[in-house]
């Protein structure tokens, strides 16, 4: 996040910067006061900004009033080498997944502290999904995102625990206990949830592993979510595995994932 006072030498371009900086996987929606202050522009420049970026498509206005980013930016960050490969690649895999299972498959990498959704495909049932392509969930509350983190460095994976957000009765925010899932995680290979993120869903999720300077190291994780009536989800491990295991091999000869 930009922060300081306003500095008048500063050029339009770095103001629009700041003001996009601004937002976070803390702070995914903000007021215009807020973004003035966390970006240190001016409340008439900030306006101003705002006016423009959400023209073009950079940032959305909410019915509240309240800013968000805007497609604009999610489809420019999908021409991105790495993100546009691991999407072309990992097509074939998701959809098989999803002809074997029916159900919700997502596949998501990881950004801070959030799980950034680059792919999904909807199930046959209707459940409370809340993620879409593009969107930022926290890493301790989805199955994807526990995947991701059980994988990140230390230093990520300590930030998180000490502040994990609820975002359902269901969510799991002691620090020890996170600590102790991820341990599971990487010791089975998978993770499951029961109604973290949204009531009336469950999720089991697997990484995918890439070759990396000659080790294997986990770049993605796919998922998939289904009702919460389906206790049995652990049986689509091995269809998960199989599909991460295939997207793991291809993305390994891709150069930019070097």
């Amino acid at each position: 996040m930009a922060g300081g006072s306003a500095t008048s030498g500063r050029s339009v371009t770095s103001r629009a910067l700041a003001v996009l900086d601004a937002f976070d996987s803390s702070a995914p929606r903000l007021s215009l006061s807020e973004i003035a202050e966390r970006s240190g522009t001016p409340l008439s420049t900030t306006h101003r900004l705002l006016g423009e970026l959400t023209e073009w498509g950079a940032l959305a206005r909410r019915a509240d009033g309240r800013y968000e980013i805007g497609r604009k930016l999610w489809d420019l960050g999908l021409l991105a080498p790495v993100q546009l490969e691991l999407r072309q690649v990992a097509a074939p895999f998701l959809l098989d997944v999803h002809t074997a299972t029916r159900d919700t498959v997502h596949l998501a990498v990881r950004e801070g502290r959030s799980a950034l959704y680059v792919e999904r495909i909807s199930g046959r049932e209707s459940v409370p999904v809340v993620s879409q392509v593009g969107s930022r969930l926290p890493l301790h509350a989805t199955g994807v995102g526990k995947v991701l983190l059980a994988a990140a460095p230390d230093d990520v994976i300590e930030a998180v625990l000490r502040a994990p957000r609820r975002a359902t009765r269901h969510t799991v925010v002691d620090p020890a206990r996170l600590r102790r899932e991820l341990g599971e995680v990487r010791r089975r290979g998978y993770a499951r949830t029961a109604e973290e993120m949204s009531l009336g869903t469950l999720s089991v999720a697997v990484p995918v592993r890439a070759e990396r300077g000659g080790d294997a190291v986990v770049v993605a994780a796919l998922g998939v979510v289904a009702p919460s009536h389906r206790r049995d989800l652990t049986r689509l491990v091995p269809v998960l595995e199989v599909a991460a295991r295939g997207i793991g091999r291809q993305l390994s000869q891709v150069r930019h994932f070097h």
